[in-house]
C-alpha cells in the first residue's frame, strides 16, 4: 500500500462537469448543485483502508453538511478490473452497510478522477457557490493506526468559512491515501 498526497490543484480551479450513474439507480450531475452554497466532492472507494478509518466520521459529515444545504456526493473511480471489490454491484453494498446519505458515484471510465486530477482515496474538493476550487486537502490529521480522533476539522472548517464569506487559507495540507487503482492500458 502506497501512501499517496493529493495533488493540491491550484484554488480557484473551477470544478470539472460530471454526469455520473449513482448506487441509488440515478444519474447525478454537476448541475444537479448549483443552488448549493458549497460542494464536497470526495474520491473515495470501498477497499481503501484510510476510507474505512473515516466511515463513522464520513456518515457524520455527510448528514451534518446536508442539514445545511451543503451538497457532498462520493465518487468511486478504482477500476474494478484490478480491484473488483471497487465494482458498482459492490458499490451499493457498501451504501447499506455503512449508511452514506450522500450520492455515491461510479466513474468506471477514470475520465471524471482525471479531470479533478485526483490522486489518492480519500482526496477531497471544496466548491464555493460559484464552483470555485476553495479547499483541497484533507479531512482531518487521523489517520489509520494512529490515537488521532476522526473529526473532519479540516473540511469542516473550510465549509464554515464558505457558509459565512469569510477567506479561505491558501496553506492547506494534502489529504493522504491509496492511489487511485488506474485500469491497465494496452
Amino acid at each position: 500500500m502506497a501512501l499517496t498526497p493529493s495533488k493540491m490543484i491550484p484554488l480557484g480551479t473551477p470544478c470539472p462537469d460530471f454526469s455520473l450513474p449513482a448506487t441509488d439507480g440515478r444519474t447525478v450531475s454537476r448541475g444537479d448543485f448549483r443552488s448549493a452554497p458549497a460542494l464536497v466532492v470526495i474520491f473515495m472507494c470501498n477497499h481503501c483502508p484510510y476510507v474505512k478509518h473515516l466511515y463513522d466520521g464520513l456518515v457524520a459529515f455527510g448528514k451534518d453538511c446536508q442539514a445545511r444545504g451543503v451538497a457532498v456526493v462520493g465518487i468511486n473511480s478504482n477500476s474494478a478490473i484490478t480491484h473488483p471489490d471497487d465494482s458498482f454491484e459492490k458499490m451499493v453494498e457498501e451504501v447499506e452497510k455503512v449508511g452514506y446519505t450522500f450520492p455515491y458515484l461510479h466513474d468506471e471510465s477514470q475520465g471524471v478522477a482525471r479531470a479533478f486530477s485526483a490522486a489518492c482515496t480519500p482526496d477531497f474538493f471544496l466548491f464555493d457557490g460559484e464552483h470555485r476550487l476553495v479547499y483541497r486537502g484533507q479531512f482531518d490529521g487521523s489517520r489509520p493506526n494512529t490515537d488521532i480522533p476522526v473529526t473532519g476539522a479540516d473540511l469542516r472548517a473550510a465549509i464554515d468559512a464558505v457558509l459565512a464569506g469569510k477567506p479561505l487559507p491558501g496553506d492547506q495540507k494534502p489529504s493522504l491515501g491509496c492511489n487511485i487503482k488506474w485500469a491497465p492500458t494496452g
